[in-house]
């Protein structure tokens, strides 16, 4: 990855990092409570991204052989997921690195806060015990990653992209590395 490609994508590269050590700190509150580990792959699934992330992961990747990925059963299969193990997981996307542990947002339909989780964890846990403070506040995640790729978009190959779009994963095979 060149200096250019390091400043442009600074600002997404800052927000993972804070998603990390937030996914550390929950992942030390809810140790008991959570039975992902490596092989897990239950979440794994075909995604799309804002470019803002396709573009920083493609960077930040290089050059890489294709021949060592799987090939995906069917079309929600993620492409990066090799022997029950991301192939790219240090530098998965947002989504990726906050599965597993419990997701608060704002729902769709009310003014009331939903929480995510994954079915395998919090088994043995009473869901109300979740708040603000022991849970990924996905929706200022979601707006600092939307004002992210708001900014990156406006000045990326002449207005390629809106600020809406978004762009598979698996396509960062079929465009190369």
């Amino acid at each position: 990855m060149n200096e250019s490609d390091k400043a442009a994508f600074a600002p997404y590269y800052q927000l993972r990092t804070e998603i990390d050590a937030l996914s550390e700190s929950l992942e030390k509150q809810h140790q008991k409570h959570l039975n992902c580990k490596k092989g897990c792959d239950l979440c794994c699934m075909a995604i799309s991204v804002f470019p803002v992330e396709f573009y920083a992961i493609k960077a930040e990747l290089g050059i890489k052989s294709i021949s060592e990925l799987a090939i995906p059963q069917n079309d929600e299969d993620c492409r990066f997921l090799v022997d029950h193990n991301c192939a790219i997981y240090h530098s998965r996307p947002v989504i990726c690195r906050t599965h597993g542990l419990p997701l608060l947002y704002m729902s769709l339909d009310d003014d009331e806060y939903e929480l995510s989780c994954c079915e395998l964890n919090f088994t043995d846990f009473d869901l109300d015990d979740f708040d603000e403070e022991n849970t990924y506040p996905m929706d200022r995640i979601n707006s600092k990653l939307f004002q992210i790729n708001k900014d990156f978009v406006v000045g990326f190959e002449n207005g390629r992209y809106s600020e809406t779009d978004r762009i598979p994963m698996a396509e960062l095979i079929t465009t190369g590395f």
